[in-house]
């Protein structure tokens, strides 16, 4: 039997004031699935994103685990355990790592905080190190952890993950990438994955899509998806 939806957007129109950016789309991210969104600079999948978080003008619905929630406030949809890593880190670079951390859990009301943060210290034991230390001073690759880190203290159903890799070093998305897939195996965290790295994002994903110009074009199993070499060429440039 297959995996009941966790989040579903149907018929989704995203708008920058009054310039349409997405047309239509109908996604769905299977419960504990990996489901990526593949295109071109500019093609929508930053926004896409966005639209799930609330974060711009929509249309259409967006469901998770069958509500809708396309007219709740960021917050709110905080509240549900969806968490947004965007584009870019958005650490606190003011603030040490740890404070960073317990800024990922402020919308939780429960007492394991500190024991959550040493869960997360065990998958990234440099950000352990340096714990006390300002985010603005960390390297490139620390900063991405720590985004990903921060976003793991709100325990998610299901965390947006906007280009991780972008700007890494590849030992350093090596690394990364292998912690996201041990997250969704061992603690059942599902996925929407914007990556460039098309080869990288199919690898661990089991549910693609394709975007060109705000509108799908093409949807079907990771692994079809990156053995089909005329796909590949025409799309996704490897």
């Amino acid at each position: 039997m297959s995996a009941p939806m966790l989040l579903e957007t149907r018929a989704l129109c995203a708008f920058y004031g009054a310039t349409q950016v997405l047309f239509g789309l109908d996604l769905a991210v299977a419960a504990g699935g990996v489901t990526t969104l593949l295109g071109a600079n500019g093609a929508g999948k930053t926004t896409t994103l966005r639209a799930i978080s609330g974060m711009v003008r929509t249309t259409g619905d967006i469901l998770f685990e069958g509500r809708s929630i396309r007219a709740l406030a960021i917050e709110d949809i905080v509240r549900l355990r969806i968490a947004h890593v965007p584009q870019g880190r958005g650490t606190f670079v003011r603030q040490t790592v740890e404070e960073n951390l317990q800024i990922g859990a402020m919308t939780r009301r429960d007492r394991a905080i500190a024991a959550d943060i040493e869960r997360v210290y065990g998958y990234f034991p440099r950000l352990k190190e340096r714990r006390a230390q300002q985010a603005g001073t960390l390297s490139g690759g620390e900063q991405q952890m720590l985004a990903v880190a921060r976003a793991l203290m709100l325990r998610p159903k299901l965390m947006l993950l906007d280009e991780p890799s972008f700007g890494l070093a590849p030992l350093v998305v090596q690394e990364l990438f292998g912690i996201l897939r041990v997250l969704n195996r061992d603690e059942n965290v599902s996925m929407l994955l914007v990556e460039q790295n098309a080869s990288l994002a199919l690898d661990l994903a089991d549910h693609a899509y394709l975007i060109e110009t705000g509108a799908l074009v093409m949807t079907g199993a990771a692994r079809d998806l990156r053995n089909d070499e005329s796909i590949r060429r025409a799309y996704l440039g490897y």
